[in-house]
């Protein structure tokens, strides 16, 4: 049984006799390993060193005119880490003691078995990617480091770090000239003591104790301040507990705008960038990344709830960098079946398999020069995982069928709406790719955590549906805008489009009412679980009245379950359809059916 995957390690035999040589290759090939190189001296093995990606090493110890334990130091000395295996016909203490001093991993001796010489392999090869993907990690996190911290600096909003102790540990450009402009002496090393209580930053006091007291957030709060020439100055400030690698730190950061300044001015706000729509403050931060991220042609990983425009992002992603005018290739990697997403992004050769009748250039080619933006990237199978990295390793790839590497500069970037580190743990995505993939992560705020900019979407999606639609809509009443804002939008931005071009379709005004809008919204006092899923009427309405709770039966399928099967019910089956009602993908849809266990047998399939 084969217990490694082909190409997972690139190893070179070192001896002088070719029988064990080709023995060694033998066995590590039937094995799965691929490319296994073989040298017969010293010199030979150097020039293999110098020129190749070498993952492990395994060298007789006596070498023509050389012997094993110099080709070891040579590896150390110039700083090749990658592990190395010690052969030897004649064990000896004084060679085995110098070789585990120079790093070698293994020292095994002759007659080499079979088992233990694959023994040895598996193990120096996960140490060998276990310390690379520690290694990367560590650059990755310096980078990220180095990255937010010339967002620190350069954001146009004042940013304030505090320790429990209510003393300033940091503070960027914009709130050091806050500080000196409305209280002067206030900056980092400044405690927020009692005697604040009476000065224009009272309100900043009280919300940082209730952030450190409680733990929770302070989403926005504006008070009015004077300077020291009394000039009056209305702030927006937010606090958040400090929160590094998961874990609550003790402390808040708090961000500080200036409202009394014209719109845009000095702050850079915008409500507007590329086809994202929002101005609150974590769409700004969120447009300052992608612009910064955008230019610099590395992997991004972008993460975030269905519905929050992770292919917006990638679209921006694109835009912004200096691929923008070549092609932008968007794949869905749930949407094609999984023996078929290899051939798809690989390409593959007339007669590969069974249906290839001609040659298929990759979409890895076709986007040459470009960007390839690959959605739901957790689900695609190990073998998939396994070439993707190696074409983020080495930029080349080999169509299926073919033997013939081909070099294409194609930039990666790929979108997620689970927990990839989750996927890692279980095993079922690999971690070196998931570090590979995540040199940059962009994580997009959910609609909940947005709330300001609702009313802009509400409005751009009125606009959008009623020209469209051809009707002269223009606008909504407060009683349905409040009833929008108060909702806790769990399919995002999604779900709230298609709430809009709802009421647009059956607004016969000139302004949506809440009679437009969908029963969740209308009667949030209910929860899901005292209300029975909306069904379809005799009369083939939908009856959204009130009914007693579920039964015993719905109660074991569950609300959401309920929800699902319902909605496809009205759609006749169509997952499509019942996904845009929903206000989620249809991945997300697919992937629900499935952990809920839904039998869809009971619906009349369109």
């Amino acid at each position: 049984m084969m217990t490694h995957t082909a190409n997972e390690g690139s190893i070179l035999v070192v001896d002088d006799e070719s029988s064990l040589r080709e023995t060694f290759h033998f066995f590590l090939t039937r094995d799965g390993y691929a490319p296994v190189l073989t040298a017969s001296g010293y010199e030979e093995a150097l020039a293999m060193i110098r020129t190749e990606k070498i993952d492990l090493i395994i060298s007789d110890i006596v070498l023509e005119k050389s012997s094993g334990i110099d080709l070891l130091k040579f590896t150390r000395q110039n700083n090749i880490d990658c592990p190395f295996i010690i052969i030897t016909g004649f064990p000896d203490v004084s060679t085995a003691a110098e070789s585990l001093r120079f790093g070698a991993f293994d020292y095994i001796v002759k007659p080499v078995e079979k088992e233990a010489l694959l023994r040895s392999v598996r193990l120096a090869l996960q140490q060998r990617y276990l310390e690379i993907g520690r290694q990367q990690a560590e650059e990755e996190r310096e980078r990220y480091r180095i990255f937010l911290d010339a967002v620190f600096k350069s954001a146009g909003d004042g940013i304030v770090i505090i320790d429990e102790q209510q003393t300033i540990v940091k503070a960027n450009e914009a709130a050091q000239a806050l500080f000196e402009e409305l209280l002067p002496g206030l900056g980092v090393g400044s405690r927020l003591g009692s005697e604040f209580a009476d000065s224009g930053f009272a309100a900043l006091r009280d919300d940082l104790l209730r952030v450190l007291r409680t733990g929770a957030e302070v989403k926005e709060h504006r008070f009015e301040c004077t300077t020291s020439d009394n000039q009056l100055r209305i702030l927006s400030l937010c606090a958040s507990p400090l929160v590094i690698d998961d874990a609550t730190q003790g402390g808040a950061v708090i961000v500080i705008r200036d409202m009394s300044q014209p719109p845009g001015a000095a702050t850079g706000s915008r409500n507007r960038f590329h086809r994202f729509i929002g101005g609150s403050l974590s769409m700004q931060a969120l447009y300052t990344l992608i612009e910064n991220v955008g230019r610099v042609d590395t992997t991004v990983l972008i993460s975030g709830e269905s519905g929050t425009g992770k292919e917006l992002a990638a679209e921006a992603l694109h835009r912004e960098s200096g691929r923008g005018s070549r092609p932008l290739i968007k794949v869905d990697c749930t949407a094609i079946p999984e023996n078929l997403l290899e051939s798809e992004l690989f390409g593959h050769k007339k007669g590969s398999f069974t249906g290839a009748d001609r040659d298929r250039k990759g979409l890895l080619l076709q986007a040459d020069g470009g960007t390839l933006f690959l959605d739901e990237i957790g689900e695609i199978s190990a073998m998939t995982q396994l070439r993707l990295l190696r074409f983020l390793q080495e930029r080349t790839f080999y169509p299926v069928g073919s033997d013939k590497p081909m070099v294409v500069d194609t930039r990666i970037i790929t979108a997620t709406n689970v927990d990839l580190k989750e996927k890692v743990q279980e095993g079922s995505f690999r971690e070196d790719l998931y570090f590979r993939l995540k040199v940059i992560d962009l994580t997009l705020p959910p609609l909940r955590k947005r709330m300001d900019d609702v009313p802009l979407l509400v409005d751009h999606f009125i606009k959008k549906y009623s020209s469209t639609l051809e009707k002269k809509i223009h606008g909504i009443s407060d009683n349905a805008l409040s009833m929008l804002n108060s909702y806790h939008w769990p399919g995002n931005v999604r779900e709230l489009e298609h709430i809009v071009e709802r009421a647009v379709v059956l607004c016969q005004g000139a302004t949506i009412t809440t009679g437009e809008l969908p029963h969740d919204l209308t009667h949030p006092d209910f929860p899901l679980d005292d209300i029975r899923p909306a069904s379809p009427s005799k009369t083939g309405g939908v009856n959204n009245n009130l009914v007693p709770r579920p039964t015993d039966a719905e109660e074991k399928l569950g609300a959401e379950g309920a929800r699902i099967l319902d909605t496809l019910a009205k759609c006749g089956g169509n997952k499509a359809k019942a996904a845009r009602l929903l206000g989620i993908d249809r991945s997300t849809l697919y992937r629900k059916i499935r952990d809920l266990e839904l039998d869809l047998s009971v619906i009349a399939l369109e």
